[in-house]
């Protein structure tokens, strides 16, 4: 992989990066409002046990979302760090160390596998 191409895929994960802290933030803001400040009531409990179970629904969604989006955050940081640490290894595949195409890697790059090893992968999970 030559230095363009690296610096291509440098600058997509940095991108990523920013998307998934710009979206994590969103969801920060969205836990520390309280329902008061959201409807504009005196109490922050709803009146009916529907709402209640709607507002706890929308929570657990959020803290779902944002439990994923972290997960892909420390993917995008490991992959940053395989760039930083060893840019010789990175784009290689952890297990055969065959060099992963470059349209894969522009396509996810945080890949740590190339497509046969990852469809090996996901075929065992399978069973």
């Amino acid at each position: 992989m030559n230095k363009k191409q690296l610096a291509h895929l440098e600058k997509r994960l940095l991108e990523e990066r920013a998307r998934v802290m710009k979206e994590l933030g969103y969801y920060d803001e969205s836990f520390n409002a309280t329902l008061q400040s959201s409807d504009g009531d005196l109490s922050s409990y709803s009146f009916h046990m529907a709402d209640q179970g709607t507002d706890a629904m929308e929570r657990e969604k959020q803290f779902l979302f944002a439990s994923q989006e972290g997960r892909y955050l420390w993917h995008v940081n490991e992959a940053l760090r395989r760039l930083y640490g060893t840019p010789e290894k990175y784009g290689h595949c952890h297990q055969c160390g065959q060099e992963i195409n470059f349209e894969r890697l522009d396509a996810l790059p945080h890949a740590r596998l190339c497509i046969t090893c990852k469809e090996k992968e996901e075929d065992g999970k399978r069973r």
